[in-house]
């Protein structure tokens, strides 16, 4: 089959090719999939660089979410399926394969290529927002990154679960791209400062943050005692001075997570729960992806400088 490789095992989104390479095998329990269409993570775009390897077992090629058609079935799929996944790997290509607990059935009223751009999106925010933040009807959540494919996701489930939403972004325009997807508040970060805001507005609940360092006490600012602080990401630094008496003040928490280590058990119970709580939004409308550009697959190394760029709105995707 072709798929993605990294010429040298790591390097610049220049270092993405199209080779021909041995179509994976499913081992029991997993199915086999002929990928139609690809989600490009920032997972994805560390793994490149050599500073995310994969997980023991997963495969060495890039990417984390697909949909297409099964071919080969087990479990509750069937061969002509269609599907959606999350992997440990190996998106990148014609052909993938998973447990078959990771799969889920394309949401009502979207197609291939949108059904891709969710389960590497949804899952870590159901996981991070609702289970780690347990974000509930009535509160209010702060997410970082608006118009990212997580925020994205997050400002939407965020308000379908009935809760208040503050969104960050980078510009204006971001910040306009956040209000027209629901955020109650939209703040530009370049020009606004955000716990200021936050405070002004009566705190927050629930923070997403995937920015780091830089944030750190600004978060802890923004918080309403008894608040969540989420992490998943630390795009301007990876270690913070913690205040601790502050913490203590506002009994506050601090966690975060990573999705792709999580054991295939684990995956699959997040799984099931995303399609019980999730899906019904997806169906409903109240929940869509936002696709900002879209490449052949021979064209990963356009995809990766793309999204590399920070310009994107919404999900970056591979066909196939």
């Amino acid at each position: 089959m072709k798929a993605i490789v990294v010429a040298g095992g790591k390097g610049p989104a220049e270092a993405l090719h199209i080779e021909t390479i041995p179509t994976p095998e499913p081992r029991p329990g997993e199915i086999l999939i002929a990928v139609q269409a690809a989600g490009v993570n920032r997972p994805d775009l560390l793994q490149r660089m050599g500073a995310y390897p994969p997980p023991r077992g997963a495969p060495d090629t890039l990417g984390l979410e697909v949909a297409g058609e099964v071919v080969r079935g087990a479990g509750r799929w069937r061969a002509g399926d269609k599907v959606c996944a999350l992997l440990g790997g190996g998106g990148y290509a014609e052909y993938a394969v998973c447990d078959a607990r990771h799969a889920l059935p394309i949401p009502e009223g979207l197609d291939l290529l949108q059904a891709a751009a969710l389960p590497e999106t949804v899952f870590t925010v159901y996981a991070n927002v609702f289970e780690h933040g347990a974000l509930k009807a009535g509160e209010t959540f702060l997410v970082h990154g608006a118009t990212s494919g997580i925020g994205v996701a997050a400002i939407q489930m965020a308000k379908a679960a009935g809760a208040r939403v503050i969104a960050t972004g980078r510009g204006a325009a971001k910040a306009a791209v956040a209000k027209a997807l629901g955020a109650d508040v939209a703040v530009d970060a370049t020009a606004e400062d955000f716990a200021e805001i936050c405070k002004r507005e009566g705190g927050v609940d629930v923070i997403l943050d995937m920015v780091g360092a830089d944030y750190f006490r600004k978060n802890l600012d923004a918080l309403k005692t008894g608040g969540r602080l989420v992490f998943i990401g630390h795009q301007s630094g990876a270690e913070a001075t913690l205040p601790i008496f502050r913490l203590m003040q506002k009994r506050a928490v601090v966690t975060g997570s990573t999705l792709r280590p999580r054991d295939a058990d684990e995956k699959a119970r997040l799984a099931a729960e995303v399609e019980r709580v999730v899906w019904p939004w997806v169906a409903k409308g109240l929940v869509r992806p936002m696709i900002d550009a879209t490449f052949p697959l021979a064209d990963a190394a356009k995809a990766h400088a793309h999204l590399e760029g920070g310009a994107h709105v919404g999900k970056v995707m591979l066909t196939v």
